[in-house]
C-alpha cells in the first residue's frame, strides 16, 4: 500500500493491476484546456484525466477561494464517478512536481481513503526514465464511494487565527507582498510564517528524502504539534504539497485552510500583513 509517494519503478510494476487507479491532474492556471490537451496527447497507460477546475473545485463548495473545496457530498459523488473504492490503490500525477495532484491526494485523505499516493517526480520524471505512454482517452467507470470526514483536518476563515502556527505555502515574494499576480491584495495572514512548497523538492523535481524533510519540518514546527498547525497558499492547492511532505516525513497531518489567501484577502475586515 502506498500512502504518500510512489516511485517510478513501483508504479511500472503495478501497471495493469485491476486494483490500481491512476489519475492525471495536469493543469495550467493560465490555460484551462492545456491539461486535458496534454493528457489526450500522451499519458501514463490507464490514467484517467481529472480537472482541477471542474472536478477538484466543483460546487457546492465550503469556501469562497479561487479553487473552492467541494463539500463532502460533492467529493463523494466525484470519487464515485472516478471509480474509487476501498480496495483501490490510487496514484495521482501532474507535470508541476505534485503541486496540483497533491490536492487530489489530500481530498482522498480527508475522506479517509488512505491508499493514495503521488507519483514522485511526476510526468517529467516518468518521461525522462522512459516510462510507457498511451493516447487512449480512458473512460470513468463508476463505483459507490462513501468517505467520511477526517476530523480536525480542515479549518475555515474564522478559525485560522486561533492557531499558534500558521504557514503560508506561496513563494516568498508573494508572502512578503512584493508581488501578487492573481489575488485582490498582496501580503499574508498576520502572524503566518513562510515555507514555499518548492522547498520540498530537489532539482529533479522529486521530493527530498524523508530524513531531510523530517529535520526541516521539526525545525519549522518547533514545539507546536503538526496537527495543531494550519497551512494555506493562494487557493488551497499548493498548500497540500506541504501537507504531503509533512506526512511523508513521518509526522502527523497538519490542518488545511482551504479558502487560503484568495478568500482571506477578498473578505472585508480581514487584516493583511506584509514583509517578514
Amino acid at each position: 500500500m502506498y500512502t504518500t509517494l510512489i516511485d517510478f519503478e513501483s508504479l511500472c510494476a503495478q501497471l495493469g493491476n485491476t486494483d490500481l487507479l491512476i489519475f492525471d491532474v495536469r493543469y495550467d492556471l493560465m490555460n484551462k484546456d492545456a491539461g486535458r490537451e496534454a493528457y489526450l496527447s500522451s499519458h501514463i497507460p490507464g490514467a484517467i484525466y481529472v480537472d482541477l477546475h471542474s472536478d477538484l473545485s466543483r460546487p457546492p463548495s465550503i469556501n469562497m477561494g479561487r479553487h473552492p473545496l467541494p463539500n463532502i457530498k460533492s467529493m463523494n459523488e466525484l470519487f464515485s464517478e472516478l471509480g474509487v473504492s476501498g480496495k483501490k490503490q490510487v496514484v495521482v500525477y501532474d507535470d508541476v512536481f505534485g503541486s496540483f495532484s497533491s490536492r487530489l491526494w489530500w481530498m482522498l485523505k480527508y475522506l479517509q481513503h488512505d491508499k493514495v499516493a503521488v507519483l514522485d517526480g511526476g510526468w517529467q520524471h516518468w518521461i525522462n526514465l522512459g516510462g510507457p505512454v498511451s493516447t487512449k482517452n480512458e473512460k470513468r467507470i463508476s463505483s459507490q464511494f462513501k468517505g467520511t470526514e477526517l476530523e480536525k483536518a480542515l479549518v475555515n476563515i474564522d478559525q485560522v487565527s486561533d492557531y499558534d502556527l500558521i504557514v503560508d505555502s506561496r513563494d516568498s515574494s508573494r508572502y512578503r507582498g512584493e508581488y501578487e499576480p492573481i489575488d485582490k491584495a498582496a501580503g499574508h495572514i498576520p502572524g503566518a510564517i513562510n515555507r514555499f512548497w518548492k522547498k520540498n523538492i530537489v532539482d529533479t523535481g522529486c521530493f527530498k528524502d524523508r530524513h531531510t524533510l523530517l529535520k526541516e519540518f521539526e525545525q519549522l514546527f518547533n514545539e507546536v504539534l503538526p496537527e495543531d498547525s494550519v497551512f494555506y497558499c493562494g487557493s488551497g492547492v499548493t498548500a497540500c504539497h506541504n501537507l504531503l511532505a509533512v506526512k511523508h516525513s513521518g509526522l502527523n497531518l497538519p490542518r488545511l485552510y482551504a479558502g487560503s489567501w484568495s478568500e482571506w484577502c477578498a473578505t472585508k475586515g480581514k487584516p493583511v500583513a506584509t514583509g517578514n
